[in-house]
């Protein structure tokens, strides 16, 4: 699958992006977590692509170091990562509006049948968070998504259906902001909130320390029901 250029309001910057054999369906933007458009991204939206979706993973980094394809496996990449993500959160917003940009380079392409979804982990998960309340996000998946507690009165605005995975044993977002966001998201039908005892933050990541097979297997199909009923 390629790697692809996309032209962004203030510079282009690049994505990976896969797509299903038929070589049509709904959208699927695919946000990163703090280690860039890494292997474990582009293995995410090429099993998006299996299941009949045009996926797309925008490099968010590139203002500061273009290309960036970090692991989990070493504590330097780890150091690094938390500076790439230190360095990032200054121009959120501008992520933001990469983001927004990826959403309509995909509903504009030929093979795409008009909705865009986005799923994020991480950091990525925040920015789908952000993504469901300010953008027309069809249909939005966030995995331990952190560092939300402060913009919880934007959830009134979510109005597409979103969907959230938190880990109960997350040291990212604590049982108070656990709390914090199951009372915001209460008050929006649009909200679905799933909590998975017993595991921690990046209990999806497959390879990852906190892989847990039975939560992120629970997770990932209740994500693929999520899409299927919201963006087919």
């Amino acid at each position: 699958m390629p790697d692809i250029k996309i032209a962004g309001a203030d510079g282009e910057f690049g994505a990976y992006m896969a797509t299903p054999d038929s070589g049509t369906g709904p959208g699927i933007v695919v946000i990163q977590e703090i280690f860039g458009v890494n292997q474990v991204m582009r293995d995410l939206c090429d099993a998006y692509a299996e299941q009949g979706y045009i996926a797309v993973c925008p490099d968010l980094f590139w203002r500061i170091e273009p290309g960036v394809q970090l692991t989990d496996q070493s504590q330097e990449e780890w150091d690094r990562a938390f500076e790439l993500m230190n360095g990032f959160l200054p121009d959120f917003e501008k992520g933001v509006g990469d983001l927004t940009a990826t959403m309509a380079f995909i509903r504009d392409m030929d093979g795409c049948t008009g909705k865009v979804g986005c799923v994020g982990y991480c950091l990525g998960g925040s920015l789908a968070y952000t993504m469901a309340c300010q953008s027309d996000s069809n249909a939005s998946v966030g995995y331990y998504p952190v560092q939300i507690d402060d913009f919880l009165e934007y959830a009134q605005y979510i109005k597409n259906p979103a969907m959230f995975h938190v880990a109960e044993l997350d040291g990212f977002c604590p049982p108070e902001s656990q709390d914090k966001i199951a009372q915001a998201f209460a008050g929006n039908d649009k909200i679905s909130l799933h909590n998975y005892a017993g595991v921690d933050h990046a209990f999806a990541r497959k390879g990852g320390g906190n892989f847990d097979e039975g939560a992120a297997t629970l997770a990932d199909g209740r994500t693929a029901d999520f899409f299927k009923a919201n963006l087919g």
